[in-house]
């Protein structure tokens, strides 16, 4: 199993730098007093695509020789990897092929097919995903780009921590939401290199906390078809991901499914930017644990925004 190094995260930034924006930092004053902390926001929601994971995906689909792409790109995603796959493949005038729970926002649905990307839809459950995927790769012949569980992806997702790392000095704690685990493992993979003084704290949803359970169990624990808000975070870890939860991280943290909401509202108001509820997780954590973060200078990537703005999350609950 090859795992990602340093390099491999330099490199995919370079190759990448054309198809990403650097993403801007915002504070909030009413934020830092409520909490106790100075949070600054990465706000990867500023993506073109709209999440941190065009990241991951472009250094995928522009890795690819000519002779690989051909065939175009697979993968399968609850929205944001298939919308930011979609994206990259259509840079680079490609086929790209992508299997979607039939629960998914219909904004992200939305956003994969305005890229040019063709869904498969399955019953939302990790299980149905993989064997309806399966079936879509063996027509298609792309190449799989995982979600997560690639070292392209994480060393991709590696370059956010990099940037935020330039743009902010002494962070004590970077925070980022965990579902699968590719944020956080190239978080792991920049800062274990670039400041290994930085605590790594992961947020996840009390309803979808197999991470957690994983963490501190010592071995990966999947649950297949967890209920939560935030729809990004409901895949399990795997082997790659896992390697670097388990080295790096030094807790995880949970939160409510009210707790993710009233985060995200505060966000909206005072931050005055559209995170999806994924995004809101970490600040939720921070303000279950203030004695936690008091005084912390605290890193947290704002992961993706597609929302259905007909149907606010907090209406969905």
């Amino acid at each position: 199993m090859y795992i990602p190094t340093y390099q491999d995260m330099l490199d995919a930034h370079e190759r990448i730098k054309p198809y990403i924006n650097r993403t801007p930092i915002r504070t909030s004053k009413f934020l830092n007093e409520l909490t106790g902390a100075e949070l600054f926001f990465k706000c990867e929601n500023f993506q073109e695509a709209g999440a941190f994971k065009v990241r991951g995906a472009s250094n995928a689909v522009f890795g690819l020789s000519d002779a690989q792409a051909k065939l175009g790109v697979a993968t399968h995603s609850s929205g944001n990897h298939a919308s930011c796959l979609s994206y990259a493949a259509m840079l680079r005038g490609i086929p790209c092929n992508v299997v979607m729970p039939s629960t998914a926002p219909q904004a992200k649905k939305d956003t994969v097919r305005r890229y040019g990307g063709v869904i498969t839809e399955c019953e939302p459950s990790t299980s149905a995903r993989e064997e309806t995927f399966a079936k879509v790769q063996a027509a298609s012949g792309g190449d799989f780009v995982h979600p997560y569980n690639d070292p392209r992806v994480i060393a991709g997702q590696g370059t956010c921590a990099k940037e935020f790392m330039e743009q902010v000095d002494g962070l004590d704690i970077a925070m980022a939401p965990i579902g699968g685990g590719g944020m956080i493992s190239g978080t792991c993979l920049t800062l274990s290199h670039l400041a290994p003084e930085v605590q790594i704290i992961a947020a996840e949803p009390e309803q979808a906390d197999d991470a957690m359970r994983s963490f501190k169990a010592g071995y990966i624990i999947a649950d297949d078809a967890p209920k939560t808000i935030a729809d990004g975070l409901l895949v399990p870890l795997k082997e790659r991901t896992w390697h670097f939860v388990s080295n790096h991280v030094t807790d995880i943290l949970t939160a409510s499914e009210e707790e993710i909401i009233a985060a995200m509202k505060l966000t909206w108001k005072h931050l005055r930017i559209v995170m999806e509820p994924s995004s809101a997780v970490p600040l939720a954590t921070i303000l279950k644990n203030k004695e936690r973060f008091a005084g912390k200078r605290v890193g947290i990537i704002i992961t993706g925004g597609n929302v259905d703005l007909d149907k606010p999350p907090w209406t969905l609950n």
